[in-house]
């Protein structure tokens, strides 16, 4: 019997130097740092203000816990990593620092996983030193969510691969040392057997950004960190693939689970970012004679988001204790993995809506963090897979091996159940 909610005392240290860090040192950064690209781009001034604090960190032993010692990793394990990144996810900057930023995060995973000794060499430590950045190309203009859309098709041509297709919202393209390509390589068969994983450096002649997209409204047009890309006959050697040929899917599903669950970890730093917001609100500010927090409708607000932040941060714990336990993404951690990225746009949108409604137009303009936090409820539901898709993943294993009731009434029904039941307990009834 091992029910257990707390955290060994030498890692809560670290976690509460780590917090102090991230408020003190990274969190300032979102303040002064405004470009889509700042936290990712090395070559930006962002990049320079960083590289102290990365030092920082490694030096503390918490850079890149993300990957296990069979990968080369810290071998921190994923409720560690929770723990970790749900500090973390209260500022934008904060997974770089602590070399933890997606998408880098899954692509190293898929070069340790599948990748040659040559491509290791040429990316991961790189990679994994914070040194370079990537970018993971798989959707489509045309596919949305569906994989079974997807037109870019890669021929092998002698000695190279040719690419021709386009991609969509290829998070970091822009500044990306390469890009990990999925693309179709035998049209004749469902794309979890027809495709392929390519990596495609940076500048490749045939690879062009034909623009850059932002999430939300608030940026110029063309001026975000997801790339709109079009390859044209674009040629790389062979030797560029990853993993077997027509097993894109699988090296694609072996990076997704991971980054499913650590945008959830992150959101439960959001969460708690808005919660202290709305708390130093509630107890500042007078009207009508009285607190904010002494009015009972907000009291109310204050309970539910408390409420719904524990429910939704032990389930993102128990998801990670799973994926320990198992050392895969089994069924059982597939289900909870898309139970809780189903569930992290609804907590978003109701804390964070409560947390604006509070501030009053203080919470709408530019003048707090608030209206940031909002459009990541909208992004949680779509990146990674829309929240139908996770909720049909859940409710498909649930009913798994559910044995239909005989006749026209359920098990459960009482006049069919009450003769065995008093039966059951003749010698007790008059």
């Amino acid at each position: 019997m091992a029910w257990d909610f707390s955290t060994d005392p030498d890692f809560q240290k670290q976690l509460d130097w780590m917090r102090e860090f991230v408020r003190e040192e990274i969190e300032p950064m979102d303040l002064v740092f405004r470009h889509p690209a700042a936290h990712v781009d090395p070559k930006s001034p962002a990049a320079r203000a960083m590289a102290p604090l990365k030092a920082e960190v490694k030096k503390r032993g918490l850079w890149a816990c993300h990957l296990g010692p069979d990968l080369g990793g810290k071998g921190f394990g994923q409720l560690k990593l929770g723990l970790m990144n749900e500090i973390l996810g209260r500022s934008r900057f904060a997974p770089t620092v602590f070399g933890t930023q997606a998408p880098d995060t899954g692509n190293a995973e898929i070069l340790a996983r599948f990748g040659t000794e040559e491509q290791k060499a040429k990316y991961l430590q790189p990679l994994l030193d914070g040194e370079i950045v990537s970018c993971y190309s798989m959707t489509e203009p045309q596919a949305g969510a569906d994989p079974g859309q997807f037109e870019c098709q890669a021929r092998l041509d002698g000695d190279q691969w040719v690419i021709n297709g386009e991609k969509w919202f290829a998070s970091h393209a822009c500044v990306a040392e390469f890009l990990i390509v999925m693309a179709i390589t035998n049209p004749d068969f469902p794309v979890h057997e027809g495709s392929t994983m390519l990596i495609v450096p940076a500048g490749t002649h045939g690879m062009d950004i034909v623009r850059n997209t932002a999430v939300g409204p608030k940026d110029e047009m063309g001026s975000g960190v997801h790339g709109y890309i079009r390859f044209t006959d674009c040629r790389i050697p062979e030797r560029s693939r990853l993993g077997p040929v027509g097993e894109g899917f699988k090296v694609a599903q072996s990076r997704l689970g991971g980054g499913r669950i650590h945008h959830a970890m992150r959101t439960v730093g959001i969460l708690n970012k808005a919660m202290d917001f709305m708390k130093e609100r509630v107890v500042s500010r007078i009207t009508k004679g009285e607190r904010l927090a002494d009015k009972q409708m907000v009291q109310e607000k204050i309970a539910d988001s408390y409420t719904q932040i524990l429910q939704f941060r032990l389930h993102v714990l128990y998801a990670a204790w799973l994926l320990d336990r198992d050392q895969a993404y089994t069924r059982d951690v597939r289900r909870e993995i898309s139970a809780i990225k189903a569930a992290m746009p609804g907590v978003l949108k109701d804390v964070v809506y409560r947390a604006l409604h509070l501030h009053g137009s203080l919470g709408m303009s530019n003048e707090t963090q608030l209206m940031d936090m909002w459009q990541y409820v909208p992004e949680m539901g779509i990146v990674d897979g829309p929240t139908e898709v996770h909720k049909i993943v859940v409710a498909k294993d649930i009913l798994r091996g559910v044995e239909p009731s005989d006749g026209p009434f359920p098990s459960y029904h009482i006049p069919s159940r009450l003769p065995e039941a008093r039966a059951k307990f003749a010698a007790f009834l008059d």
